[in-house]
C-alpha cells in the first residue's frame, strides 16, 4: 500500500495523529493496530481538505465570512451554508489529490474496482474527550467506484458548512482556522445485524455492565433513530444476561445493487426475533472489554456482524455524559464545620 502526506492507512494511525485525521481516523488506525477487528482502509488527511479549501478561497473567503456570522442568526447562517455548499461540492479536487486518492483506491479494491466502501467525515473537533460535535458531518454508504468516492469525499467536506455544524460552531465560539476536515474510506461490512454497545450503562453510568443495542441489516437505522433496537444488558466480568429486550424491528437498512442503501420492510419472520444470539452477544462484550481496557475509559462503540458470522468494529469513541459528571470536582470534606462550608462557597464569586 502506498504512504503519502495526503492519504493515511488505518494500519499506519494512532490517536495521536487526530489533528491530521479527525477523531474517527485516529481511531480506527488506533483500534487497527491494537489488533481490533476493523474493516479495512484510509483516511484522507486534513492537508488535503487545506489544499482543496485553498482553491476554493481563490474566488472569495469561506472561513473568514463563516467566523463573522452572528450565533443567532439562523437566515444568515442558512444562507451562506447553501451557497458554501454548492462552492465546496462544484469544486474539482486538486490534480494531485485526485491521482492520490485514485492510487489509494486501487490499493484498498485491487482489481474490485466496484467494492462498495464507506465514506466518513472525521473532523478534528469530534470523538474528543471533553464531548464533541461528532454526527454533525456526513456519512455515505455502500460508495462504489474511484469516481463515486472522490464526489463523496467533496460532499464530506462540504458537510462542515452545514447549517447544524455552522450553528455549532458559532454558538460555541470555535474559531474556524482550528475546524479542518479529514474523510475515513473504508470497506462496507454487508451487516447482517448491527448496532451499538456500551462500556457504561449509558442510564444509569453502571461501570459493572456492558449495554448491547442491534437491530437486523446495516448499522444507519440504529444510529438514525428510524428502528428501535433490541437492547441487552450484560455483567462486564460475568457475562450474565440480566436485561433482554426484543423490540419490533419494523425495518432494516439494506444496500442497493448499484450503490447506496435503502429502507425496507423488515420480513415478517424476522421483526420480532433476537437480532443477536447468546454466543454473539458474549463474542460483543469481550470485545468491549479488551476496547475498553486498551483506552483505560469507558467507550461507545459502533459494531457489525457480517452474513458469514464475523464481528466488525466501526468506530470506538469516548463515553462522555458519565465521564463528565464524574469529572466534576467535589469539595474537601474538613473537620471544621465552619472551614468546610468557607471551602466549598467562599471560590464562589
Amino acid at each position: 500500500m502506498i504512504a503519502n502526506g495526503l492519504i493515511g492507512w488505518f494500519t499506519d494511525l494512532t490517536l495521536a495523529d487526530r489533528p491530521s485525521v479527525g477523531g474517527k481516523g485516529g481511531s480506527l488506525g488506533e483500534l487497527t493496530r491494537a489488533g481490533i477487528a476493523v474493516p479495512e482502509g484510509f483516511v484522507v488527511r486534513t492537508a488535503a481538505f487545506e489544499a482543496f479549501l485553498a482553491e476554493v478561497e481563490r474566488s472569495a473567503p469561506v472561513r473568514a465570512r463563516v467566523q463573522s456570522l452572528p450565533a443567532d442568526d439562523l437566515d444568515a447562517i442558512t444562507a451562506l451554508s447553501t451557497e458554501l455548499n454548492a462552492r465546496l461540492q462544484g469544486q474539482p479536487l486538486p490534480a494531485g489529490l485526485r491521482t492520490e486518492l485514485a492510487a489509494a483506491h486501487h490499493g484498498l479494491c485491487a482489481a474490485a474496482a466496484q467494492t462498495p466502501l464507506a465514506v466518513r467525515s472525521s473532523a478534528t473537533s469530534e470523538d474528543a474527550e471533553d464531548a464533541s460535535f461528532a454526527g454533525l458531518q456526513d456519512t455515505y454508504l455502500w460508495v462504489m467506484g474511484a469516481e463515486e468516492v472522490e464526489r463523496q469525499v467533496r460532499a464530506c467536506w462540504a458537510s462542515l458548512y452545514s447549517v447544524p455544524s455552522i450553528a455549532y460552531r458559532r454558538r460555541h465560539g470555535l474559531p474556524e482556522e482550528a475546524v479542518a476536515m479529514a474523510v475515513v474510506v473504508q470497506k462496507m461490512v454487508d451487516a447482517r445485524s448491527a448496532g451499538v454497545m456500551f462500556t457504561r450503562s449509558p442510564t444509569s453510568g453502571d461501570r459493572s455492565v456492558i449495554v448491547i443495542e442491534g437491530a437486523w441489516g446495516l448499522g444507519s437505522a440504529v444510529v438514525s433513530g428510524e428502528v428501535t433496537p433490541d437492547r441487552f444488558v450484560l455483567g462486564k466480568i460475568t457475562g450474565e444476561i440480566s436485561v433482554r429486550e426484543i423490540r419490533d424491528k419494523h425495518l432494516r437498512h439494506v444496500p442497493l445493487p448499484a450503490g447506496g442503501t435503502v429502507a425496507e420492510p423488515t420480513p415478517a419472520e424476522m421483526r420480532e426475533v433476537p437480532c443477536l444470539s447468546d454466543e454473539e452477544l458474549q463474542r460483543l462484550r469481550e470485545l468491549a472489554r479488551r476496547i475498553e481496557k486498551h483506552y483505560g475509559r469507558p467507550q461507545d462503540i459502533e459494531w457489525a456482524i457480517d452474513r458469514d458470522g464475523a464481528v466488525r468494529i466501526l468506530q470506538s469513541r469516548p463515553e462522555t455524559v458519565w465521564s463528565a459528571r464524574a469529572a466534576v470536582p467535589v469539595a474537601v470534606s474538613l473537620p471544621d464545620p465552619l472551614q468546610h462550608l468557607m471551602s466549598v462557597f467562599g471560590g464562589r464569586r
